[in-house]
């Protein structure tokens, strides 16, 4: 009776944890990734100032990375704002006689009754934003604070997972029902993974934006950091990505009269700032791992569908390393019938 009885206890003991640790789940992974990432840093410093001080070191270093350039962007941001609104108001004023014309022919070929003028929509569909957003004023505010008890969190975590990771990993290492050499595979196929995963996504992220931007500035049209900043975030985003941004200001600028620039926008969006994810995200991911695209689609859209934000990383992680596990048992399989 003891082994059931020791189950039993495994069982509700892991159920328990799941209980207490599942509040901090966002926060633990991130500071698991991250601590995957500058594992290197972490390991160089402690050569010099122990493990502690290392550990130290690289937190306080990647808090840093994390909220200064938040600071410089949001100043960035500040500044430009005004003049993006400005811009906005100016196009707005140029444009209602192609969007009139427009309009009027949606109404010809609308099977059903559509307002004269386009203004009623526009300013109804307001009227519904504001009375959505406006109860939810208070849950900005607590998603702010959360966010901020979750970076905090994040940072406590990654010290100590710094600092411990020979530890932990040699706790996992054991804990794998495989032999040494498999675990340790697998162990090496998951950090490289993560740091190719993570590394794509934030060059892409920056890739996109950066040509955005330069691309807003070269044809003329105000605050480019603005929106080379909108299009390094949404960029993130899965299937739409980048398109979010530059779509609709090429509609734009074709329906405030500014043909030449609006074609040149979805040819740069078309070719450049779209295009630029299939190039550049094979580069970074050849050598480290091979990641079927349909892997990667999925991936991405189940993990945004279940974890939010964060399953944009750990979605097409989740998939391969359940797959490398698989592999793993097979082969262990195939290597025990010889033997038996």
């Amino acid at each position: 009776m003891r082994r059931p009885v020791l189950y039993a206890f495994v069982f509700l003991g892991v159920y328990l944890s799941y209980r207490v640790l599942s509040p901090f789940f966002v926060a633990l992974t991130w500071a698991v990734l991250l601590a995957i990432l500058f594992r290197g840093m972490q390991t160089a410093l402690a050569r010099r100032t122990g493990p502690n001080s290392a550990a130290l070191i690289t937190t306080l270093v990647v808090g840093f990375l994390i909220v200064g350039p938040a600071g410089g962007l949001i100043s960035a941001l500040a500044q430009e704002a005004p003049q993006a609104i400005e811009s906005l108001k100016q196009a707005s004023q140029s444009a209602p006689r192609q969007i009139q014309r427009l309009w009027d022919e949606i109404r010809k070929r609308s099977p059903v009754a559509v307002p004269e003028d386009p203004t009623e929509l526009m300013t109804l569909g307001a009227q519904h934003a504001l009375a959505y957003l406006a109860p939810q004023a208070g849950s900005l505010v607590a998603g702010f604070f959360g966010t901020l008890g979750t970076m905090v969190a994040t940072l406590f975590a990654l010290f100590f997972f710094l600092r411990d990771a020979p530890a932990m990993s040699r706790y996992v290492r054991d804990r794998l029902p495989f032999p040494a050499p498999q675990s340790e595979r697998l162990m090496n196929d998951t950090r490289d993974l993560v740091i190719a995963s993570i590394g794509a996504s934030l060059a892409v992220a920056a890739a996109q934006g950066a040509i955005g931007g330069v691309a807003f500035w070269l044809l003329g049209i105000p605050a480019p950091v603005l929106w080379g900043v909108a299009i390094a975030f949404v960029s993130l985003v899965p299937v739409v990505g980048a398109a979010l941004v530059w779509v609709p200001t090429s509609i734009w600028l074709l329906l405030s009269g500014a043909i030449g620039r609006g074609i040149a926008l979805v040819l740069i969006g078309t070719f450049g700032i779209s295009l630029i994810d299939n190039v550049l995200r094979p580069l970074i991911l050849s050598g480290r791992t091979s990641v079927s695209g349909l892997v990667i689609f999925f991936g991405l859209l189940g993990g945004a569908a279940a974890f939010g934000l964060l399953g944009l990383l750990i979605g097409p992680i989740i998939l391969v390393i359940t797959a490398r596990l698989l592999d793993e048992l097979r082969r262990s399989d195939v290597a025990e019938e010889p033997a038996s």
